[in-house]
């Protein structure tokens, strides 16, 4: 069964200029210019500039078609609050014995993992475009992850995360790696 027509609206803030063009959504804001592109997706995304709201709409979809409207929604939502806010992950050093040591590069483009179980080899992860790095002062087992592009800052910690896993032992025991241990964003609402 088809549903004939569904849409959703998303409400543009007032820091922020959208352009959009055959399924590319460009956003400028505070902290700098996203662009997304959704030509994947069969929908339509149309900009009402007086209304001051998008909206993405399907026609003719199956129940699990009609799933992409909202996802479509939820990103470009994201770039919003990126744009905004930003978003910064913590991610926390968890070792046992050996103790794990990471080097970032001065830009915060390049990490490298030390002494990972007594492992004598490095581990080097690059940051994808748009996220940097820097260790926390107060704490030197935690450092933090930040950019304006949720998908980058998250795929960039998962490869950091998966860089150093445990091989040919028992999980459950040698709980040793890099871990995310809080989400937030680079500017908090309280800050404002």
């Amino acid at each position: 069964m088809k549903t004939i027509h569904s849409k959703a609206n998303i409400s543009v803030p007032n820091d922020v200029t959208v352009t959009i063009k055959s399924r590319v959504v460009s956003v400028k804001g505070p902290r700098g210019e996203l662009t997304k592109n959704f030509r994947h997706m069969d929908v339509d995304i149309k900009y009402n500039e007086k209304k001051g709201e998008i909206t993405v709409e399907k026609w003719f979809a199956k129940k699990k078609e009609i799933a992409t409207i909202k996802t479509a929604c939820s990103l470009i939502e994201n770039m919003f609050t990126g744009l905004q806010r930003g978003f910064k992950y913590k991610m926390k050093l968890v070792y046992a014995h050996f103790p794990v040591n990471v080097g970032i590069k001065d830009d915060g483009s390049h990490i490298s993992i030390m002494n990972f179980i007594g492992q004598k080899v490095k581990f080097e992860v690059e940051a994808l475009p748009g996220v940097r790095m820097h260790k926390d002062q107060k704490v030197p087992s935690e450092f933090f992850v930040e950019g304006n592009d949720l998908e980058n800052v998250s795929r960039t910690c998962a490869l950091i995360s998966q860089s150093c896993q445990v091989r040919n032992k028992d999980i459950r025991k040698f709980l040793d790696g890099i871990y995310v241990q809080e989400k937030g964003h680079i500017v908090d609402l309280e800050e404002e």
